[in-house]
């Protein structure tokens, strides 16, 4: 089972990566919180990974943090949800997000996102609800570059407001949170908008 993958950018598409390790290329299938904290072909990288083997395929899902890999093999251990399904769900809401729609059985709020219809959003309530402890802990935890996601919402929204395309936008957010460690809404906000300069 491939735990981990460390290598350089192949190719980059929405929801999916190769990755070049050792002059092997992974074909890695992401969501996009972490396909837009990736940075650009050539660059080197490092994904936590999930290997799905099945009798006609070997799929590998890759993540940036713990955090999704985990909310993203909870996921699929609901009934009637696969990784492909899984991956609508994790692009569609940040984590905190996500646990805490579920926490407040909020319904509503996961139908918005794309593919993913009233039922299974009340299967993945009804299953995932209250048992997400470890996922809470790691949600309050988080890695050390991880800012709130009230600064993460502040920036993008300022940044969008300037009139910047969402996903161009949310990419140069994660890349300013992981370059700027104080948490400073301001020289964050320039680090976003120097990367989105570049």
């Amino acid at each position: 089972m491939i735990a981990h993958l460390r290598g350089r950018l192949l190719e980059k598409q929405a929801h999916r990566i190769v990755i070049d390790t050792g002059g092997v290329g992974y074909d890695v299938f992401v969501p996009l919180s972490t396909f837009y904290g990736l940075g650009e072909c050539g660059s080197d990288i490092a994904l936590r990974i999930h290997t799905l083997v099945r009798e006609d395929a070997l799929a590998l899902y890759g993540f940036g943090t713990r955090l999704e890999q985990d909310l993203f093999e909870r996921l699929i251990g609901v009934s009637g949800i696969g990784p492909k399904v899984a991956l609508a769900v994790l692009s569609g809401l940040e984590p905190s997000e996500l646990i805490l729609a579920i926490e407040q059985g909020d319904v509503a709020r996961l139908t918005t996102i794309p593919g993913v219809g009233k039922r299974t959003s009340e299967r993945i309530v009804v299953e995932l609800k209250g048992r997400l402890p470890a996922v809470r802990e790691l949600a309050a935890a988080g890695p050390a570059n991880q800012a709130a996601p009230r600064l993460r919402d502040d920036l993008l929204s300022a940044l969008i407001n300037l009139g910047y395309h969402r996903p161009l936008a949310e990419k140069a957010v994660e890349f300013a949170l992981k370059n700027v460690s104080d948490g400073d809404f301001e020289r964050t906000l320039k680090q976003a908008l120097r990367e989105l300069a570049r």
